[in-house]
């Protein structure tokens, strides 16, 4: 997975521990990016719209202009022998399925950090008040999800685990697991 051999997504609903776990993960490797898709929107300055506001339209196409710039962040990345591990939020299969064709013909492994729902709830809601996102999409995030790529990548139950030991378990193995499906 190390020196831009495997492109790395890790992905989840809010408070699954995305930000926290690819932050340990990156530090892990020996040459990666962390690509923070929240980071990237927010390169916006002026005209921003958030992900599910309004109008939609206008969303929609600053989602996919986001999509764009991180995949082509990561094959520069991956190009250049760093891993990049990409934090974002992938919430259908259509969007899985233009990452996969964006960052081909480089190895893409998606971990989906799936803690409960009420476990990430409760994360999201205990972190710092800049940190939290407003969201009470929960059930529909995770089935639109599971229905489109349930089957695809490794679906990480992390409930009962700290970051640091959901990090240490991505290290090693998410070269064998993460990339099933795809």
């Amino acid at each position: 997975m190390d020196h831009g051999k495997s492109c790395l997504i890790i992905t989840g609903a809010p408070g699954a521990g995305k930000s926290t776990v690819s932050v340990l993960v990156a530090r892990a490797l020996a040459r990666s990016a962390l690509l923070n898709g929240d980071g990237l929107n927010g390169l916006i300055v002026s005209g921003r719209v958030w992900a599910l506001g309004k109008p939609a339209d206008e969303a929609a196409r600053q989602v996919r202009l986001c999509n764009e710039n991180v995949c082509a962040l990561a094959t520069n990345f991956a190009d250049s022998g760093f891993t990049p591990v990409i934090d974002w939020i992938i919430p259908d299969r259509e969007q899985l399925d233009f990452y996969l064709t964006a960052l081909s013909p480089r190895r893409v492994l998606v971990v989906v950090l799936a803690p409960s729902i009420d476990e990430a709830r409760l994360r999201n809601t205990t972190r710092d008040p800049a940190e939290q996102f407003v969201f009470d999409g929960y059930e529909a995030l995770m089935s639109s999800m599971h229905d489109g790529f349930g089957d695809a990548g490794w679906w990480f139950d992390t409930t009962d685990l700290t970051p640091e030991e959901t990090a240490q378990q991505i290290v090693a193995r998410a070269p064998t697991l993460a990339a099933r499906g795809l």
